[in-house]
C-alpha cells in the first residue's frame, strides 16, 4: 500500500492548518486497525507499522512467547518461537505480518473517513483553544440573524451567539451591522465549540474604555468599579497613583471625544465618571453624582452610610426608580440610605 501522497498531503494540511501532522498519523493508525478487525475479522493485538519515508505501511499480529499457549491468538509457543530464531526467551514479542493482499483499498477508504473526523475535531480544539484565550475580550463581529432565543453574530471564524437577555435594547440589532460584545465564556459541545458574547456585562464597558483611553490600557488609570444598567446609565469609577493624571479627565478625553464614543457605541447609555477615594465618605459622595451631598455619615460595622442632600436634590440624588441611589450603593459596596437636610435634627446629626 504506498501511501506517499498521503503523507505529502499531511505535510500541506500541517503548513495551512496548523493541525500537527503526528495527530493525523495517529488517527490513521487507529483507522488501519480498526478496518482490519472489521473487515477480516482478526485478533486484537494489532500493530501498524507505517514507514514514512517509504510510503509504506504494514499490520503486523503481535503474540509473546510463552511455555504453555492458552490464547493462541496471542501467544506463540516457547519451542516454536525457538525455530524462529534460537534467541527468543519466554515473555519476548514476536510479530507476524499479516497484511492482506486486499487491504489496501479498505483501509484507505476506513482511514480517510477516521482522518477526516479527526482534522475536523482538531479545528474544532484549536478554535476553542483560540477562543478559550480570549474569554474576557471585546470584540466586533457582524449581526447575521436572531431566532427568538439568540442574536448569531458573525466574529469571522465562528458565529457566536448574543442571549436576548444580554442585549441591551432589541432595537439596537439590525441584520449586516458591526456590534462590539464582550466574551463572556466559552462552552466545548461535540459539533465544536460555542462562544457567548454579551453586551450587558459590565465588563463590556471596562473594555471599551481600555480601546479609547490610552491611560488606562498602559495602567496609568485604573478602573476601581463599574455599575450599570445596561442601555441606560453606568457609573464608572477610577484611580491614578500619578498625582500628574486626572483619571476622570483622561477618561472623559479632549473635548469629552472619548466617553463620547463609548456612549456613541452603547447608543446613547449615559455614563458617569468619578473619582475613586479610599475615604467613604468621599467616595459614596462622588459616587451620588450628579446630586450635591452635604454630608456622609458612616457606620463601618454595618459598612453602611447615612447621606444628607440638600432637600432639593433630593430626587436627584435617589434618581428615577432609585437608579443613582442603587448604582453608587452597587459601585463603592456600601448600604447608602439617602435622607434631606430637614431630616438632620430628628436623625441627630450636625451639619
Amino acid at each position: 500500500m504506498n501511501t506517499k501522497e498521503f503523507f505529502a498531503a499531511l505535510e500541506l494540511l500541517e503548513k495551512e492548518k496548523g493541525i500537527s501532522k503526528d495527530i493525523i498519523i495517529e488517527a490513521f493508525e487507529h483507522a488501519l486497525i480498526s478496518a482490519y478487525k472489521k473487515n477480516f475479522n482478526q485478533a486484537t493485538n494489532v500493530k501498524v507499522e507505517i514507514n514514512e519515508h517509504t510510503g509504506t505501511v504494514k499490520l503486523y499480529q503481535q503474540k509473546t512467547v510463552t511455555e504453555d499457549v492458552t490464547r493462541p491468538q496471542e501467544q506463540i509457543s516457547l519451542s516454536e518461537a525457538m525455530r524462529i530464531n534460537p534467541h527468543y526467551e519466554e515473555g519476548d514479542i514476536i510479530n507476524f505480518e499479516v497484511t492482506p493482499k486486499d487491504f489496501g483499498r479498505i483501509a484507505t477508504q476506513t482511514a480517510k473517513q477516521v482522518v477526516k473526523q479527526r482534522i475536523r475535531q482538531a479545528e474544532r480544539d484549536n478554535l476553542l483553544q483560540e477562543f478559550k484565550d480570549r474569554e474576557g475580550e471585546i470584540v466586533t463581529g457582524i449581526v447575521v440573524k436572531d431566532d427568538g432565543k439568540h442574536v448569531f453574530v458573525d466574529l469571522g471564524k465562528i458565529e457566536a451567539l448574543l442571549p436576548m437577555r444580554e442585549i441591551m435594547n432589541p432595537d439596537e440589532i439590525k441584520p449586516n451591522s458591526r456590534i462590539k460584545v464582550y466574551i463572556s465564556k466559552i462552552e466545548s459541545k461535540n459539533k465544536g465549540p460555542v462562544v457567548y458574547v454579551s453586551r450587558k456585562d459590565p465588563n463590556l464597558i471596562k473594555r471599551l474604555f481600555e480601546l479609547e483611553v490610552p491611560e488606562i490600557y498602559d495602567g496609568t488609570v485604573e478602573i476601581m468599579s463599574v455599575a450599570r444598567d445596561a442601555g441606560d446609565r453606568t457609573k464608572i469609577c477610577v484611580f491614578s497613583e500619578d498625582p500628574n493624571v486626572d483619571p476622570v479627565g483622561a477618561c472623559v478625553g479632549p473635548s469629552g471625544q472619548r466617553v463620547q464614543n463609548i456612549v456613541d457605541e452603547l447608543n446613547g447609555e449615559k455614563i458617569d465618571i468619578i473619582h475613586y477615594s479610599k475615604d467613604p465618605e468621599v467616595l459614596v459622595a462622588n459616587a451620588l453624582s450628579p446630586a450635591q451631598v452635604t454630608k456622609v455619615v458612616v457606620d463601618e460595622s454595618r459598612k453602611a452610610t447615612t447621606v444628607l442632600v440638600p432637600d432639593n436634590q433630593l430626587s436627584l440624588a435617589i434618581g428615577k426608580r432609585g437608579q443613582n441611589a442603587r448604582l453608587a450603593a452597587q459601585l463603592t459596596g456600601w448600604k447608602i440610605d439617602i435622607k434631606p437636610e430637614s431630616e438632620a435634627a430628628n436623625l441627630d446629626i450636625e451639619l
